[in-house]
Parts: C-alpha cells; sequence; structure tokens
C-alpha cells in the first residue's frame, strides 16, 4: 500500500471518497482521498481495492461518498479564460449564471476576462467595482485578469499590487470600444513594466489588425467568407511578433486561443529557445471544423475562427507533442439579439461561444474517439492552467491540494439541450449534439457544489486556499 500525507484519525475528516477509479498523479488507481477544512489530507492508493477501501474507516468522515463503477475522481477544472461581462453588461452573462454552468461542467475555478464589463478591469478602481459584483454570488472560485489598453502603464503594477492573476491585451479591435488594443511597440512597453512588476504574465489575443483590416468584410451568410475575413497569416504576424518581443524583454508570455496550427512550428521553435512562452487553444477549435458550419449559423461565430479539418487535426497533435500547452473555454456569451444580429450575417453577429458547461465532455468526447486518455484531458484543462496561473493548490488530487473534486462518468452518453443549460442564453453550437462524459458531482473545498447556495471565493494571485 502506498499512503500519501499522514491519515490522523484522532480529528473526523469532513468528507472521505473511496472508488476504484481515482486519477492520482497521472494514473487512474483504486483510492481514497480524505478531506479535512477544505483541504486534501491524505491519498491512498493500493493496487488492491479492499486494501484501498478499507484504508480509512466510514466511522473517521463526517460524510463519505462511495463511486459507481462507471464513474472516475478527478480535480475540478481551472478554466482561465471566461467572459463573465459583469458589471456593465450582466444581461450577456453574470458571475452568478457563468459560475453555476462551470459548476455544472465541473469547472472549480476560472479567472475572469478583463473585458466585457463596463467598467473594464484596467485600473484598480475598477477591479475594485469587479469584486463587489461578484461578492457573494460565485458559486466556484473566480479570479481576475487586468487589462494592458492604450496609456494605461502606470496601473499595472498597482492592479499586481491588488491581485490580479496577469493582464489581457488585443493587437486587434476587442469587439468593444472601451478595451482598445495596443499596438507591437505598447506591448513591449507594457511587457517590460510586468518583468519587474512580480514576474507578471501577459495574454495576448495575438491577430494582426493590419492584416484583419485590409482582408474582405463582406455582408454575408456563407461561412467561408467569414473565415477569409480572418485570414491564418493574421494570427501567425501577431504571434510572431509576440515571441520577438517576448524573447527580448524576457517576460511571461502567453497566446490565447490559438485556432491557426500553422504557427505551431513558430511556437514550438520559441520554446526550445527559452522563450517564456504558452499557448492554450480552446473546445470549439478541437472539436468543430469550417467545413460543417451551415449558412447564416452565427452561433459558430468566433474570433479567431472555427478552421478547417486538416487545421482541426493538427492542433491535436500539437496538443499530444506539449506545443500547445492546455485547453480552456474562451466562454464569451451575448443575448440573441446580439448573437443572431441580421438574420445569419456573419458581419453583424456577436463572435464568441459559450462553452463553460461544456468543455470537459466536447474535449472528452473528441479525445478518445483520437485514443487520447482521460487523463491527459484532465492535465490540458485542470493542472496545466492551474500551473501556468499560480494557483498551486488547484489541479491535482494530492495531499496539501484544495479538495476541488468532481465525481466523472466517462462512458455516460448524453445530447446537449441549450435550454437546460445553466448559461443565461440558451444558445450554443452544440445544441443537439450527442456527447460522452457526464459530471455527476462537483465539490468545491470538499463541500457539493449547491446551485442555490453561492459558496465560491473570490481569489487574488499568491493567496491560497
Amino acid at each position: 500500500m502506498s499512503r500519501a500525507g499522514a491519515v490522523a484519525t484522532s480529528e473526523p475528516f469532513d468528507l472521505v471518497v473511496r472508488g476504484e477509479r481515482v486519477l492520482v498523479g497521472g494514473e487512474i488507481v483504486p483510492a481514497t482521498v480524505a478531506v479535512r477544512g477544505g483541504v486534501i489530507v491524505s491519498v491512498t492508493t493500493d493496487s488492491g481495492t479492499d486494501a484501498v477501501l478499507a484504508s480509512v474507516s466510514e466511522s473517521a468522515a463526517t460524510r463519505t461518498i462511495v463511486l459507481a463503477d462507471d464513474e472516475v475522481l478527478i480535480p475540478g477544472l481551472v478554466d482561465t479564460h471566461v467572459h463573465v461581462n459583469e458589471p456593465g453588461r450582466t444581461e450577456w452573462e453574470g458571475f452568478a449564471s457563468a459560475t453555476r454552468a462551470a459548476a455544472a461542467g465541473g469547472v472549480t475555478t476560472i479567472v475572469d476576462m478583463p473585458l466585457n464589463s463596463i467598467p473594464p478591469t484596467t485600473t484598480v478602481d475598477a477591479l475594485a467595482v469587479k469584486r463587489a459584483a461578484a461578492e457573494g454570488a460565485v458559486f466556484v472560485d473566480v479570479g481576475f485578469w487586468g487589462g494592458v489598453v492604450p496609456g494605461n502603464l502606470g496601473d499595472l503594477a498597482p492592479l499586481v499590487e491588488a491581485g490580479v492573476f496577469g493582464f489581457k491585451c488585443f493587437l486587434v479591435h476587442s469587439g468593444v470600444d472601451e478595451f482598445p488594443p495596443v499596438t507591437v511597440d505598447e506591448l513591449e512597453a507594457a511587457m517590460r513594466v510586468l518583468v519587474d512588476a512580480d514576474d507578471s504574465l501577459l495574454i495576448v489575443h495575438a491577430e494582426d489588425a493590419a492584416l484583419i483590416d485590409g482582408a474582405p468584410h463582406p455582408h454575408s451568410t456563407s461561412y467561408a467568407d467569414f473565415l477569409a475575413s480572418r485570414p491564418r497569416a493574421a494570427e501567425g504576424a501577431a504571434i510572431a511578433a509576440v515571441i520577438e518581443r517576448a524573447g527580448r524583454t524576457g517576460v511571461r508570455a502567453h497566446i490565447l486561443h490559438l485556432s491557426d496550427a500553422d504557427a505551431l512550428d513558430r511556437i514550438a521553435a520559441a520554446k526550445r529557445h527559452g522563450v517564456r512562452l504558452t499557448v492554450e487553444t480552446c473546445p470549439h477549435y478541437l472539436t468543430l471544423c469550417a467545413e460543417d458550419v451551415p449558412a447564416g449559423a452565427t452561433a459558430y461565430k468566433c474570433c479567431p475562427p472555427i478552421r478547417e479539418a486538416g487545421n482541426r487535426d493538427a492542433l491535436w497533435r500539437g496538443l499530444a507533442s506539449g506545443t500547445i500547452d492546455f485547453v480552456v473555454s474562451d466562454h464569451s456569451p451575448a443575448p440573441a439579439s446580439m448573437k443572431f444580429a441580421g438574420d445569419g450575417d456573419f458581419a453583424e453577429a456577436w463572435g464568441g461561444i459559450a462553452s463553460v458547461q461544456l468543455g470537459l465532455p466536447l474535449v472528452w468526447t473528441e479525445a478518445r474517439r483520437r485514443g487520447v486518455a482521460l487523463a491527459r484531458v484532465v492535465e490540458w484543462m485542470s493542472q496545466a492552467p492551474a500551473r501556468r496561473v499560480g494557483l498551486d493548490s488547484k489541479g491535482a488530487i494530492a495531499p496539501g491540494r484544495a479538495a476541488d473534486l468532481v465525481v466523472f462518468a466517462p462512458d455516460e452518453r448524453f445530447t446537449v439541450d441549450a435550454e437546460a443549460l445553466e448559461h443565461r442564453h440558451p444558445i450554443t453550437p452544440y445544441d443537439g449534439r450527442e456527447l460522452t462524459g457526464v459530471v455527476r458531482t462537483t465539490l468545491l473545498a470538499g463541500e457539493p457544489v449547491d446551485r442555490s447556495v453561492p459558496r465560491g471565493r473570490l481569489l487574488r494571485r499568491g493567496v491560497e486556499r
């Protein structure tokens, strides 16, 4: 028997979870997990199931969960790319609905983007406004990104001190006027500030504004026309600029929502040469393809766009090789009046896909079809994003880690019903799609998430549970 952590039976545990399939150290094994005070205090594993299930007596726990034969215990997912949009655009989503959706999808921690809220999180005062809106309203733990916009270099260090997890900027129009893009020179200036500001992280929406502006933008219901308006070259050029300036300054940099697989070789080379770079992609780029988008189906619109099937396959290879570091949702909802503006005109509709509740089954369904193990999916969607933003207590089932746990049925199938999702608006390109993998229970700090009782914390960088 292998024991990790001390099992002190003189004081009852708050929770013991026992089962034959628990994800520990990258492997699914029989294990018993003991929790006290919201923290995992012991993980006991053994090749003999009976020994494991007897390793912590039921009398030593206030509550015991025994996994069913078809269930796996995994760590809660960490989604570092969520647009909550509150305050100012709460009608788009909001902290309560976004975090209920997250919990329903097995996500126990999100980091909220600095836009599309009003005000955007570009000053300490604006961060305080956002935190006030979220206080007492969140069902999972929530951290916050700051924003880099023209003219706010002096606000960056104070925002670091206030606990943001890093800073987002755009190299192309963001879609909302109150969060304007920066030039490449402004990007580098921000990098130099952030290297000295507690080595903060800069995350970049990397599309080249000049190349986007120079592309055709017809009013059209054709997805091919929309795809041509966001060319691969724009993504590649912007990524090249980020790599160059990150290498020059030594900043920790991160490429958001990679859709262009042509950039993978450049990214891999930058990593080999010591650029402190990480890269994410999203479920929609891994599960959808341009060839299957119907005319006028603006529920599929996002920026950068969903590209062709061959590109999707290359992104999966990028994940397998480690060139792409992790998978997060880029949950970006909007009301139907915006998402379907123009009656199917891709030029008019809002670009963004709401998927925080569906990310795990989406990626797992496609991963298992490709022969990818569940443990690898969880690494991409939990441990890797947690590690990048410095959430050291998250992302693994191990002693000392937060007891953010998910009971997952990886073989159970279901059909997506947009009306049944916890998102504020029942809009998704996945409506009617059959997926595999059902989240049966989500536990935050060792307690099941109750959709009527918000118990999530507001997180600050460097402050752990």
